[in-house]
């Protein structure tokens, strides 16, 4: 693989990939456990509060919120407020499968993201573990 030698990034907190541009970020069953605790709610009142539901014909995934301005729901001007509790979406970004599918898409994302290519090497063996983690399944609704 072209990153068998590790690749070099670190976050440098522009929080483009968190706002300007529309999106989803759908969240795992771990997810929402995690973040429905954090608010002291539980999971449907989380939902409701949180989050939209995104049509798929035959049942619906769960996706935070976006703002207007297409924000996070979540992004405050200091950062994420939720960073500790965050989904895996934005955990393992931005080794996700289609960035990582050669060394051309890895430039491409590069020119959205100001982190990549910066900082410490990040070890092939990590990227393969944010690879595996990012995929972990969404939470599904089924329609009733």
């Amino acid at each position: 693989m072209f990153y068998d030698n590790g690749l070099r990034f670190e976050c440098q907190r522009c929080l483009y990939c968190c706002s300007a541009e529309p999106g989803y970020v759908y969240l795992s069953k771990h997810d929402l456990e995690r973040l429905a605790r954090k608010f002291s709610l539980d999971e449907d009142e989380f939902i409701s509060r949180y989050c939209r539901l995104v049509d798929f014909g035959t049942y619906f995934l769960v996706s935070l919120q976006e703002r207007p301005d297409y924000d996070c729901i979540f992004l405050t001007p200091s950062g994420c407020m939720v960073y500790d509790a965050r989904p895996l979406q934005c955990r393992t970004y931005p080794f996700w499968k289609n960035v990582m599918e050669s060394g051309e898409s890895w430039k491409q994302e590069a020119e959205s993201c100001p982190g990549i290519g910066k900082g410490p090497v990040v070890p092939a063996r990590e990227i393969r573990k944010r690879l595996k983690d990012g995929e972990e399944p969404p939470y599904i609704i089924l329609k009733k």
